[in-house]
């Protein structure tokens, strides 16, 4: 199937709730540009926070997931219906980053950029040599450690700079994400970051008028200002339509991110290469994912997946943009309309790449108050971390067995407690990228020291993460079953 050349689906209407439009077929156009627009929404939240919390600009990072996406689809051929957006797994390492001496945005790109080129050199190798070798090197307990140390590495992020900015708008931001997460079934569900954006802002702008400016410390400011929660100074004087803004210098001092060049350091490249493991047990799941709702097997698609992520993070992160992944928000749209159509990603995709050439728009999402972020942040962030006990939990791990235990609790609390180790004067390795190494590096050692009995145990299921997690756990795998898959939350697509 090319990626282009879609067949209409009978008479370019669903006939009922069970009907299921295959990726190379498509609806009409108009119903077309409206399942488009779903995407556009389930993907909007996470795909411009992340790159505010990164400190990258969210005009580019919308523009170049628009881009990223096109490019994922003509290297999977149009078979695997996925859009690429902000991928959170970065975020860890971007703040030890910015955490370093004279850190620049360039700095954090550049080593974004190489993460891209090595998750791109992975698929290729994955698309040669067979998706068999990922279960070899990251089995579930290692893969799991991964994401998991990386999410809560994050915890001091929400504490110290979003969550203290506005506490009360902060909390009911978390408590509106919460509900609407859980009690609202079907597409509702699963954008309450997006309307918690909107919820925390209304919010702000309400507190503004009645309770007047607050008092608190900015993010990357070190003493506390009289402020309003919502500033939109820079929303009236953006243009409508424009390319995003070079990386500037604000009046203040402080670096004002837009495009530019990367520039590269070993320090903050080897922070980031973890970030390449979450990459590819996410994109894993979400291609097992896809394989399952449209009963296709995409195994001889994996590797060509998980490079087109690779080349669609380094090529935004080349021009200043925002790493990229499959997204599970869009993943969930598919399991609840049945429609697996790639034309409805091209047009979620040329959508973004539009609001990517509006300044007024970037404006509009940088104004987002910090106390929003906070309230989402610990959410996201936390859901992130938990993430890799899912994969545990779903690929049946044993944590009776040594092998699986011992080595990966030290990577983890080295992760999480930003444990470092300096080597020399200019050089050292702590927090995500320590606990990595020790956490794969002491698994395979123990794994080869132990007992032949401990080593048979210690084998796990596939790899996976996302909305949907497969394995072989129960000696079945969940692809040949009928109660799968469930999302985050535990709940089934609604037919």
């Amino acid at each position: 199937m090319a990626a282009f050349g879609w067949k209409l689906h009978g008479d370019g209407s669903l006939t009922g709730p069970d009907d299921v439009v295959a990726p190379d077929e498509r609806l009409s156009w108009a119903k077309t540009v409206g399942l488009g627009a779903q995407h556009v929404v389930a993907m909007f939240g996470a795909t411009f926070v992340f790159p505010l919390v990164m400190g990258l600009n969210p005009q580019l990072a919308i523009m170049m997931s628009g881009i990223a996406t096109i490019i994922f689809l003509l290297i999977v051929d149009g078979k695997v219906p996925s859009y690429l957006g902000t991928s959170a797994s970065f975020v860890g390492a971007v703040a030890a980053i910015r955490a370093q001496e004279g850190a620049t945005s360039a700095r954090v790109t550049g080593a974004i950029m190489i993460a891209g080129i090595v998750l791109a050199l992975v698929g290729v190798a994955i698309h040669f040599l067979g998706s068999g070798v990922l279960h070899r090197v990251l089995p579930p307990v290692v893969t799991g450690a991964v994401v998991m140390l990386i999410g809560f590495n994050l915890a001091p992020v929400v504490a110290g700079i979003y969550w203290p900015q506005d506490q009360w708008v902060a909390l009911l931001t978390m408590l509106f994400t919460i509900v609407v997460a859980v009690a609202f079934k079907g597409f509702i569900g699963r954008i309450s970051v997006f309307l918690a954006l909107i919820f925390g802002t209304a919010l702000s702008w309400i507190l503004d008028k009645t309770a007047g400016p607050i008092t608190s410390v900015l993010g990357g400011a070190t003493e506390a200002t009289e402020h309003v929660r919502w500033n939109t100074s820079g929303v009236g004087s953006a243009s409508w339509l424009g390319l995003p803004l070079k990386t500037t210098t604000g009046a203040d001092g402080m670096e004002v991110a837009g495009w530019h060049m990367p520039s590269f350091s070993m320090a903050a490249i080897l922070l980031v290469l973890p970030a390449v493991i979450a990459l590819i047990a996410e994109n894993t799941g979400h291609v097992k994912a896809v394989a399952e709702m449209t009963g296709k097997d995409l195994d001889p698609m994996m590797g060509r997946a998980i490079a087109g992520d690779g080349v669609g993070t380094t090529l935004a992160s080349f021009v200043g943009g925002s790493p990229t992944t499959t997204y599970a928000e869009n993943i969930g749209v598919m399991a609840a309309t049945r429609v697996y159509s790639t034309a409805a990603y091209w047009v979620a995709a040329l959508v973004a790449i539009i609001f990517g050439f509006s300044p007024k728009f970037g404006a509009l999402v940088f104004s987002i108050p910090g106390g929003v972020l906070g309230g989402i942040t610990v959410v996201l962030y936390g859901m992130i971390g938990l993430l890799g006990a899912k994969i545990w939990k779903e690929n049946g791990v044993d944590f009776g067995n040594p092998i699986n235990l011992v080595p990966v609790a030290a990577g983890i609390i080295i992760g999480v407690g930003d444990v470092q180790m300096k080597f020399t004067d200019n050089f050292s390795l702590g927090g995500i990228s320590l606990g990595t190494i020790v956490a794969v590096g002491a698994y395979h050692l123990a794994k080869a020291l132990a007992p032949a009995d401990l080593r048979t145990r210690a084998d796990g299921a596939l790899i996976a993460v996302g909305d949907y997690t497969y394995g072989d756990s129960d000696g079945i795998d969940d692809l040949l079953q009928d109660d799968n898959p469930e999302d985050f939350y535990g709940r089934r697509p609604q037919g």
